[in-house]
């Protein structure tokens, strides 16, 4: 499902226009995103939590050639989904 369809169906799930839709989860993901550019996580109980994780300098390998070669700090969003649709989706 892309963005227009969960839009969609949460318009028609809340009995609001989808331009009002559209707005609401606009304002959602926009949050998200500038609590995880702050590097704060983000519980939705229920649901799950997001969070940015931070990967330090190190030295790897180049996989062809296999020289050595210096790979910079990262950070990497992630997601972890709640234990309650875990399990749900287990069954």
């Amino acid at each position: 499902m892309n963005k227009a369809g969960f839009t969609e169906k949460f318009a028609d799930k809340n009995a609001i226009p989808v331009k009002i839709a559209d707005k609401i989860i606009d304002t959602i993901i926009n949050e998200i995103k500038e609590s995880l550019i702050q590097r704060k996580r983000v519980e939705i109980r229920g649901f799950g939590s997001f969070s940015v994780k931070e990967y330090k300098t190190y030295t790897g390998r180049n996989p062809k050639t296999g020289d050595k070669i210096e790979v910079q700090k990262k950070l990497v969003p992630q997601f972890k989904i709640s234990k309650i649709y875990k399990n749900d989706l287990i069954k």
